[in-house]
C-alpha cells in the first residue's frame, strides 16, 4: 500500500472510530436511559457509567491524536479491555449472540485502527528517514 493509501485509511478509521467512542463516552457521561438500562440489566452501579464514559472520552481523545504514543497505546489497551470486558459481562449475564457480537466487532474494528496506526507510524518514520 502507498504512503498515501495508508495515510487516508488511517486517518478515516482513526476518525471514525474516535467520534463512535467520543459519543459513547458522552453518552455515559449524560447516564443516557438506553446505557442505564444496559448496567441495569448487568448488574453494575449506574455511577459507573460516568467512569467509563469519562476515560472513553479522554481515551478517543488520546487516539485522534499522534504526538503522545505511549498515551495512545494505553488509551487501546483500555478500549481493548473495555470491549472485551462487554462481551464478558454480556455472555455472564446469558446475553444472546445479537449482544454479544457488537463488543467484538467494535474489539476487531479498534485492531484494524491499531494496525494501520502501526503501519502510518512506520511508513511516516521511513519517509522522515529518507526525504
Amino acid at each position: 500500500m502507498s504512503y498515501k493509501a495508508v495515510t487516508i485509511t488511517y486517518w478515516t478509521l482513526t476518525i471514525i472510530f474516535g467520534v463512535f467512542m467520543l459519543m459513547d463516552g458522552g453518552a455515559g457521561i449524560a447516564k443516557e436511559k438506553t446505557g442505564r438500562d444496559v448496567m441495569t440489566h448487568l448488574g453494575y452501579p449506574v455511577y459507573l457509567m460516568v467512569i467509563t464514559g469519562a476515560f472513553k472520552v479522554l481515551g478517543a481523545i488520546a487516539i485522534l491524536q499522534n504526538s503522545f504514543t505511549t498515551i495512545k497505546e494505553w488509551a487501546f489497551a483500555g478500549f481493548a479491555i473495555s470491549f472485551v470486558g462487554a462481551f464478558a459481562s454480556r455472555a455472564f449475564v446469558g446475553d444472546g449472540v445479537a449482544l454479544l457480537a457488537p463488543p467484538l466487532v467494535m474489539l476487531a474494528v479498534m485492531f484494524v485502527v491499531y494496525y494501520f496506526w502501526k503501519r502510518y507510524q512506520a511508513i511516516r518514520s521511513l519517509n522522515v528517514a529518507n526525504p
